[in-house]
């Protein structure tokens, strides 16, 4: 079907290769779920499509999803884009007071609801102060307050026939506001515009597979749902887990051949320390991507022993899609404090390290990571003054992040800006505390935060999840990173933990962690 506006977006990518082999299995549900054939995922989008748009929604409209991960949501967001409108994806995890300011700040025209998700949505709609969306369903759901709520499936099983939409998405509107960060209050709203997304998807993926076998184990509001994409435009197949579970990933790696895995590292960790690794056939895997935030150079030196040359680091934000990739032999390079490289930048983006006046820093010396490159968000959603603060208008996006390049054009990360803990005598960076703590033998993990006390001074504080056989002492800890790092960086207080609290998108929530610290 030819686009309306000469456009070639990311939907329209996707259709055609969904038409070409309209018999080939391309989505399968876990724990041997039912399977979605090229042709059904392609028919179901186009059918979305026109129920969708007899509701109103096109360019210049927003649709909500709250779902997790199922067909469904995947169909509900390539319709909606192909109408032009844009999407919002809403973290299930988040408080639904949140939700509703998020939902009420991108004007959701309509909230398509996952049925297992009702009673979030309709907390959801009770902290809505304005008028409220237009609700539609997943599927068959209860009832909400004001009676039933139609069913986007059943809608367009109604339909006599298939329709043909054509694509109505322009270069310059924006796919998605994706929301960054934060647990409390709005987080931020990233604009991303359709080019950028469809350049992207069009590249190739090293070492995913011919073709590609993905396995999204994490939330498809995510980044899992980027690369489900990549691997549906590669002529692949996706299987689909609504969580992670380490165990369950390492059945689906043996009994689907699965070729790639996405994973932040906080969950790679948990796949390494899972009991049913030594005996899982891994051997189909060509490739694990791993990112999202700072990883432990020992953690990732015992995944390249266990998995082998198919770890692939990759550095990347909401704000400019991916920036660099590690290549397994960039795993065997010790970079500045034994860090593990995130790698070059990928075609078409340029890297800057910059100090706090802005002035370019040669290899070897730390400063503020800058970048450009056509994947750069537009800008903050309704948010000028933050969008002037990132992106200064000289073609260049700040990003926030503490880095060094070494001589060969290796970009090492040291840490968030934000993060940085300023205690009585100097600045601590988490990740290199991290780092350290990791290689401890009695740490299966770890996460390190300031935390303010009443005299609003910073102290550093450590949560440990100790590792299996093993109940470490925290003097015995904080006297071994004094050891190793000095007095300076030594936890002021060590939290032994069960499990690392995590952000809805699987991030260590220093947040949640901080509240903790302070009830303690």
């Amino acid at each position: 079907m030819r686009s309306a506006t000469g456009f070639t977006s990311y939907t329209d990518v996707l259709l055609d290769v969904l038409a070409r082999d309209r018999a080939r299995p391309v989505l399968t549900m876990g724990d041997g779920g039912a399977e979605v054939t090229a042709g059904a995922l392609h028919d179901t989008v186009h059918r979305m499509a026109a129920v969708l748009a007899g509701r109103g929604i096109g360019p210049g409209r927003t649709v909500s999803l709250l779902s997790g991960n199922r067909p469904e949501v995947l169909a509900a967001r390539y319709a909606a884009n192909l109408l032009g409108a844009r999407v919002v994806f809403l973290y299930d995890g988040m408080a639904a007071e949140t939700l509703a300011r998020i939902a009420e700040s991108v004007q959701t025209a309509l909230l398509l609801v996952d049925p297992d998700l009702h009673g979030t949505a309709r907390a959801l709609l009770r902290h809505i102060g304005g008028p409220a969306p237009e609700v539609m369903t997943l599927g068959a759901a209860p009832a909400f307050a004001d009676g039933p709520v139609p069913d986007l499936l059943a809608a367009c099983a109604a339909l006599p026939a298939t329709p043909e939409v054509p694509s109505a998405a322009r270069p310059e509107d924006d796919w998605c506001i994706r929301h960054t960060g934060g647990t409390t209050g709005i987080p931020k709203g990233v604009r991303m515009a359709h080019a950028p997304y469809a350049g992207m998807l069009v590249k190739p993926m090293e070492g995913a597979g011919d073709p590609p076998r993905f396995l999204a184990c994490t939330s498809l509001a995510h980044l899992a749902g980027i690369l489900t994409d990549v691997t549906l435009a590669a002529g692949g197949t996706v299987v689909l887990h609504r969580a992670f579970d380490p165990t369950a990933v390492l059945t689906a790696v043996a009994r689907d051949r699965i070729t790639h895995l996405w994973l932040l590292p906080p969950l790679l960790y948990r796949l390494l320390d899972d009991p049913a690794l030594p005996t899982t056939d891994i051997g189909s895997l060509t490739r694990i991507t791993y990112g999202g935030c700072v990883a432990s150079p020992s953690r990732l030196a015992r995944a390249a022993e266990v998995f082998g040359p198919v770890l692939y680091g990759m550095y990347g934000m909401s704000e400019a899609l991916t920036l660099t990739e590690a290549r397994p032999a960039d795993h065997l390079v010790t970079g500045p404090g034994g860090r593990v490289t995130v790698g070059r930048p990928v075609p078409g983006v340029t890297l800057a390290i910059r100090d706090a006046d802005g002035r370019d820093l040669p290899a070897g010396e730390r400063g503020e990571v800058h970048v450009r490159s056509a994947g750069v968000m537009t800008g903050y959603w309704k948010q000028p003054e933050l969008t002037a603060r990132v992106l200064p208008g000289d073609g260049w996006l700040r990003t926030g992040d503490i880095g060094v390049l070494d001589d060969d054009g290796r970009l090492y990360l040291v840490d968030r800006v934000k993060d940085l803990i300023i205690v009585v005598g100097g600045h601590v960076h988490p990740a290199e505390v991290e780092d350290l703590l990791h290689t401890h033998p009695a740490v299966a993990h770890c996460a390190v935060y300031g935390v303010r006390g009443p005299d609003e001074t910073e102290e550093v504080h450590a949560a440990v999840v100790p590792a299996p056989g093993h109940r470490p002492d925290p003097a015995a800890l904080r006297a071994f990173v004094t050891e190793h790092q000095g007095a300076l960086y030594a936890p002021a207080v060590v939290h032994l933990v069960d499990a690392i609290p995590l952000t809805p998108v699987g991030k260590p929530d220093k947040t949640r962690l901080r509240a903790m610290a302070a009830t303690a």
